[in-house]
């Protein structure tokens, strides 16, 4: 193909450009040129290389915290063959384990003798426990939605749904599971041991209530904040059902308030699918609903306090954990799944403040003189 003259040349420098060509020489003028638009090509890759790339099919994943980050780590310095268990029990995922654990801490604390510290070791022993009884849940969930995982973006990898280890193998793992989880039950009272073995049938038909009912948070709200009975009676014996139970509904309604946010961000996903939740029963109304269950939480946190003669860094607290939750409320999104998940993390801070204020309010307490001085009479 010849070689474009630009127009502006003069019949004269046209001409003589025309020569130059036929004989293939190159002019000073016409290298010069093509330096100029070899420039201006490297320059527009350049910067092309430099601006962001963005994805316009998904949203970009919400950054994760140090705890994800760490519990991510763990995961990938396992050896091969025990990640996809470790992923199958959400050790990489750690948000859901301290929404299952912060409620046995408060029932703990709140058991406390006053002016006294919570029992350390019972703490630690719940830890585990909730580490143990939160994969065990996640492993009865992937193994009753597998099929429905597949059809869904962001639990399509999950270890089950992706193919990584067989039903057979989970129901093994998850064998493994409830024992060392029945072991640190067995370290507990017998009233404890009775009533924490009574959850387990909740633990295994909450995946299913998604299929049945629009209300399936109700029922994690009810698994998830048993830890508030148990905590208490590992500590007393019994329960005291005065404290045990306005902190337990107290715990129901938190669940309602960070399920429903966390289920917005599936919500197209479980149209398709067939999926129930309180996330497409409230539609546009969430945030009214939130509000309503954030304001039953906040009294009944006021009822178990009174009931247990709680002071003012408790009430503190409670008023910090108010706060907390009418920001969460009033800036959420719920047509944004990262902003429904950075939402829904949060929920660990409203469980760590309330918890804070429990320690602090106990050991606000005077101690009973009954329990430290002998009667005036016996002196």
């Amino acid at each position: 193909m010849g070689t474009r003259t630009p127009a502006c040349l003069t019949p004269r420098r046209r001409a003589a450009e025309g020569a130059a060509h036929a004989q293939g020489r190159v002019t000073p003028a016409r290298r010069l040129r093509n330096g100029a638009k070899m420039a201006a090509l490297l320059l527009a890759r350049l910067c092309r290389a430099a601006a962001p790339r963005r994805r316009c099919c998904s949203p970009a994943p919400p950054r994760p915290g140090a705890a994800q980050l760490l519990g991510g780590q763990l995961v990938r310095a396992a050896p091969a063959p025990l990640q996809p268990y470790l992923r199958l029990m959400r050790l990489h995922q750690p948000a859901g384990t301290w929404l299952l654990y912060l409620p046995c801490t408060w029932s703990i604390g709140l058991a406390a003798a006053p002016g006294c510290l919570p029992d350390w070791r019972m703490l630690s022993l719940f830890g585990v426990g909730a580490v143990l009884m939160r994969g065990a849940g996640c492993t009865i969930n992937d193994m009753w939605d597998r099929d429905y995982d597949r059809q869904v973006a962001r639990t399509a990898s999950r270890p089950l749904a992706a193919g990584d280890i067989s039903t057979f193998q989970s129901l093994v793992f998850l064998g493994g599971q409830l024992s060392l989880a029945l072991c640190v039950l067995l370290c507990l009272n017998y009233y404890s041991i009775i009533l924490g073995a009574a959850s387990l049938s909740l633990v295994i038909t909450y995946p299913l209530m998604k299929r049945i009912t629009y209300w399936p948070q109700l029922v994690l709200g009810l698994t998830f904040n048993w830890g508030a009975l148990l905590g208490w009676s590992a500590i007393k014996g019994s329960c005291e059902w005065s404290v045990c139970l306005p902190l337990y509904f107290a715990g129901v309604m938190w669940t309602l308030v960070y399920d429903t946010i966390y289920a917005h961000q599936d919500k197209r996903d479980d149209i398709m699918i067939g999926v129930k939740s309180t996330a497409l029963q409230f539609k546009e109304d969430t945030k009214q609903w939130l509000s309503g269950f954030s304001l039953a939480m906040l009294l009944s946190l006021c009822v178990a306090g009174m009931n247990c003669n709680q002071t003012f860094p408790y009430y503190s607290a409670v008023a910090a954990v108010g706060a907390h939750l009418a920001h969460q409320i009033y800036t959420l999104d719920i047509d944004k799944p990262e902003d429904c998940w950075k939402k829904f993390s949060s929920n660990r801070t409203v469980g760590i403040l309330l918890f804070i204020g429990i320690v602090l309010g106990n050991l606000w307490k005077q101690k009973d003189f009954k329990n430290v001085e002998e009667p005036f009479e016996n002196r």
